[in-house]
């Protein structure tokens, strides 16, 4: 991707593991070319697009939107996910019931979200809590 780079066709380059992200100047250069010299390097290692839709993106399952001035992040759930917790009221550790709530607070507080989308996500927490019975009061606690 070096090669890329050095054109300024490339806008934005970054790997995690095997994850990669590139940001490209589609005046310039085209998602065929990229892919194209990117296989080329290693005939083992073959890159498999996934294309922004909806001006969105999912990079390590942080969803990227793209707005006409910036970039935002969401938080992403699986279409698989029930947003449903250990009942509040089954025979189970206390700590085991709140490891759910603390993950997902942790990552609320993580992640680079605007104030509006985490306030969203902090309303979602709440109701899943809500659906589990939880007491209101408990999880304003573990957002402390």
């Amino acid at each position: 991707m070096n090669g890329f780079k050095d054109t300024k066709c490339i806008i934005f380059y970054t790997r995690y593991i095997d994850d990669t992200l590139i940001i490209y100047d589609a005046a310039q250069i085209n998602t065929d070319i990229i892919m194209c010299y990117a296989n080329s390097i290693n005939s083992n290692l073959q890159l498999n697009p996934t294309p922004e839709n909806n001006n969105r993106v999912n990079f390590l399952d942080l969803p990227i939107i793209r707005n006409t001035s910036h970039l935002e992040n969401d938080v992403f759930r699986k279409p698989t996910t029930t947003d449903t917790t250990i009942n509040y009221l089954s025979n189970h550790p206390q700590e085991h019931k709140l490891a759910a709530y603390r993950f997902l607070i942790n990552r609320m507080h993580n992640l680079p979200l605007n104030k509006n989308r985490r306030e969203h996500e902090w309303q979602t927490i709440l109701q899943i809590a809500k659906n589990s019975h939880f007491p209101n009061a408990l999880i304003h606690n573990l957002k402390l």
